[in-house]
């Protein structure tokens, strides 16, 4: 078995579901030509070259350079309406391409004195003239790349200055005129230009261009054929090996539908032949991929903002991600592992599996370079280059290999792959930073945490509660990268400030929680997605997706409330946690399947199963929940607490065990 059978498949079933369309031949060298300009003026910034001074020379003007670069990008390549995919772009699409081009160079050329004369604040007709057209432009971008959601939230908390005297109660503020909104948002440092658009150019190109090499040199088929030489042999293997290539790819390409549609194709069709449903096989993916954006070292764009806006390295997020991801990845594993126990599914044939010696022989270059990315991110903490470096030894060694050595035809679709995810994203992200600039200008940001801290009545427990529902109501309307920016202004100083708790789990949480609207219905995108790989009832593919993933409920809790579990404290109790916090997830995620490694079925009969799946799934709970902390009891008693429940459950199972096989020794004789 190998991925060639989907390379093929795989595109037009993604580009179809994110709506993007076909340009016309004459004009499909201007993605490429965006990316290799975007890959320049990038490389002149980071690492201080000096060749284009005249557009990296000032950071703002880098900054506005980015936008002006990509942005024109999103009318030619998403259509006004998803009815228009198939057609070609309108004159109307050409137009506004063009005007934001213009928009967004008048902005990169007049960099220096908007900032040395503050047009921020006063600036000449003209430039108030080109902030309106560019607010519009950038609504409208941001609508077509990330749905209308995001474009009414931006463009209703972007127009909130103008009525900010007039709304009723605590978010009431200062307002400002038309001409003042439009300069704040265009021209300082807190809004389109500000935490969100800065974390993208200094940070995440680098990471997004990586994924997209990887991805086309054959990095994501070795880490697919590589599972399966390793796994697919096993219960339950090519589920298992949905786990392991999903949280690799989804690790380096930051989106859950994108990493569906790209191991997907070939898992699910493999979780079928051994006798998984549909819907399982579906629920399986989802969250393999909605896991594979929260797994480091790469964890999408989010992380990314989050250490803009927690003012920390990057390799710190990662390394905080490490438990909480290992955790969810082992609940996952499990319960796919008791599922197979429990319905006696094998695993694939070793005749059909790719072999593990020419799998590393044809591409043991791909581990080589992950590893001097994580090396130069953990050790040497050079997390803006590091992505830069490692994609150029990957372009060596790749041309070297003679397993998948690059034509020119493969540059012009990585280049032009890289276009679309660079213009997706800046639309969503420039959308989302008027948003903050909003809060910014009112003042809103600095008061609307206390607001927050007196409608839960200074309760931290409600707090979080209430984080979790907002986190996972926006994450349904939004992008998780959205979401995120707006609760980490508005929400996470309150339960900083409000629950004294560490900021870094804070941060974490509003992430986590985010992700969720991925596999939970009705929404369920990446459940859904999957569903139609597996042809699959989307429903039912959500409701497997989300007992699959049910880990991830709590597991946000578990690291609110000891943030030992994201390596913040004394390593003897990180330790200590996270052993704990290990076994209490294998027992959950067993009592969710009904089955326990060495003790078997938990229980024949419903009345049965349901007393020992409970007793085992309480005594789950108890060890995963850090002791210490916020919890007041400490590790030695949640422990005796568990014991108490576990034991009698392990009991009850034997013995149910016993009387099945005695009944069934009758019956046979």
């Amino acid at each position: 078995m190998t991925t060639d059978s989907f390379t093929a498949s795989a595109p037009q079933v993604k580009e179809k579901i994110s709506q993007i369309r076909q340009l016309p031949s004459a004009l499909r060298w201007i993605p490429a030509t965006a990316t290799v300009a975007l890959m320049l003026i990038t490389l002149d910034y980071l690492f201080n070259i000096g060749w284009l001074t005249f557009v990296t020379g000032l950071e703002t003007q880098f900054y506005y350079a980015v936008v002006a670069l990509l942005l024109p990008l999103v009318f030619l390549l998403w259509p006004m309406r998803r009815s228009q995919q198939e057609r070609p772009v309108p004159w109307y699409d050409y137009l506004l391409s063009t005007t934001t081009l213009i928009v967004g160079g008048y902005f990169v050329y007049n960099a220096v004195p908007i900032l040395e004369r503050g047009w921020a604040f006063a600036a000449p007709d003209l430039a108030i003239y080109a902030s309106y057209a560019y607010w519009l432009l950038i609504i409208e971008a941001a609508r077509r790349a990330g749905g209308l959601p995001i474009a009414v939230i931006a463009g209703v908390f972007s127009l909130y200055p103008l009525v900010a005297d007039i709304v009723p109660g605590p978010i009431q503020a200062f307002p400002s005129t038309l001409e003042e909104t439009a300069m704040y948002h265009t021209m300082s440092t807190e809004s389109i230009m500000g935490v969100p658009l800065q974390a993208f150019a200094g940070l995440v190109i680098g990471f997004l261009v990586f994924g997209v090499v990887l991805q086309k040199s054959g990095g994501g088929k070795f880490f697919i054929n590589l599972a399966f030489a390793l796994l697919g042999h096993v219960r339950g293997g090519p589920a298992k090996v949905s786990i392991f290539s999903s949280g690799l790819m989804g690790s380096m390409s930051g989106s859950v539908i994108s990493n569906v549609l790209t191991t997907g194709v070939l898992s699910i069709p493999a979780m079928r032949r051994i006798g998984m449903t549909r819907s399982f096989a579906g629920g399986v993916e989802a969250c393999a991929s909605t896991g594979g954006v929260l797994m480091p070292p790469v964890m999408g764009a989010t992380a990314f903002v989050m250490a803009m806006f927690l003012d920390i390295p990057y390799s710190t997020i990662a390394l905080a991600a490490v438990i909480p991801s290992v955790l969810y990845f082992l609940g996952l594993f499990i319960q796919i592992d008791a599922y197979a126990a429990r319905n006696d599914i094998k695993g694939l044939p070793a005749v059909e599996l790719p072999s593990l010696w020419k799998t590393l022989k044809e591409g043991w270059y791909f581990i080589f370079v992950f590893a001097l990315l994580v090396w130069m991110l953990l050790v040497m903490q050079r997390e803006a280059i590091a992505p830069f470096y490692a994609t150029a030894l990957l372009l060596v060694l790749n041309q070297l290999s003679k397993y998948n050595r690059w034509g020119w035809k493969d540059v012009g679709d990585t280049l032009s792959s890289a276009a679309k995810l660079f213009a997706e994203l800046i639309a969503i992200l420039a959308g989302v930073g008027m948003l903050v600039g909003a809060l910014s200008m009112t003042g809103l940001s600095g008061t609307i945490a206390n607001d927050f801290i007196n409608i839960a009545g200074g309760s931290v427990p409600l707090l979080l509660i209430m984080g979790a529902v907002t986190s996972f109501v926006l994450g349904i309307g939004m992008t998780v990268t959205a979401a995120y920016i707006f609760l980490a202004v508005a929400l996470a100083p309150a339960l900083i400030q409000g629950g004294g708790l560490n900021p870094m789990a804070v941060h974490m949480f509003i992430l986590y929680w985010g992700m969720l609207s991925f596999i939970t219905p009705p929404v369920a995108l990446g459940a859904f997605a999957a569903a139609t790989v597996a042809g699959a009832r989307p429903m039912a593919t959500g409701l497997q997706a989300m007992r699959l993933g049910s880990v991830i409920y709590f597991i946000p809790f578990l690291f609110v409330l000891n943030p030992a579990l994201i390596m913040q404290g004394e390593p003897l109790t990180i330790v200590a946690v996270f052993i704990q916090a290990v076994v209490g997830i294998i027992l959950f995620a067993s009592a969710m399947q009904g089955y326990l490694v060495v003790v078997g079925r938990l229980g024949y009969g419903i009345v049965q199963e349901s007393i020992i799946r409970g007793l085992v799934l309480v005594a789950g709970l108890l060890l995963a929940l850090p002791g210490g902390g916020m919890v007041p009891l400490s590790q030695l008693t949640l422990l005796g607490m568990a014991s108490v429940a576990l034991l009698p459950g392990i009991i009850l199972a034997r013995l149910s065990q016993r009387h099945h096989q005695r009944s069934k020794w009758r019956l046979d004789n």
